[in-house]
């Protein structure tokens, strides 16, 4: 006997049956795609499974995964199109184009909306991703050479100064 969910079932077209999770899974890309238009498709859904992960695991147990920056990754590649490096690969964590982007996440936990940058990496572009205490996310781009200067080595950025995305 199969294991088929009738429940789930649309329609009959083509073949084979096409099932409701499947026509909002279509829906929940094309929304992402209109909204994001450089979207990386593919990881949309590995954003939302590590984000509900990290979410459902915070409320039962009141700790916090170490995935908010992987999370902060997805959210670049899926919004903006970056194409993500090598795990610890040096510099940056990914491309835009010719651009090198160096992407720091803002975890829920924080109590400052505030990122340290190391300025000797090797980066065009940097992207600072919230997540805030509901695990809602967003994320601002800003060019390096719009960043404020500083002397030293690691470089303070303020949620609040970077722009708001159009």
């Amino acid at each position: 006997m199969d294991d088929i969910d009738w429940n789930d079932r649309a329609f009959y077209d083509d073949g084979e049956w096409v099932t409701w999770t499947e026509i909002d899974e279509q829906l929940r890309y094309k929304e992402w795609g209109a909204k994001y238009p450089n979207a990386i498709r593919s990881m949309i859904p590995y954003f939302e499974n590590l984000i509900s992960l990290a979410e459902s695991y915070h409320y039962e147990t009141g700790l916090h995964l170490s995935v908010y920056g992987d999370i902060g990754e997805l959210f670049g590649a899926i919004t903006h199109g970056i194409r993500l490096n090598k795990t610890y690969a040096q510099g940056s964590d990914g491309r835009l184009g010719n651009d090198h982007v160096e992407v720091k996440t803002i975890t829920p936990f924080k109590s400052k909306d505030v990122v340290v940058v190391d300025t000797s990496g090797n980066f065009n572009k940097l992207l600072v991703v919230k997540i805030n205490e509901h695990f809602q996310v967003s994320g601002r781009m800003i060019e390096r050479k719009e960043l404020p200067k500083r002397s030293g080595r690691y470089l303070k950025v303020k949620w609040s100064d970077l722009p708001s995305p159009t």
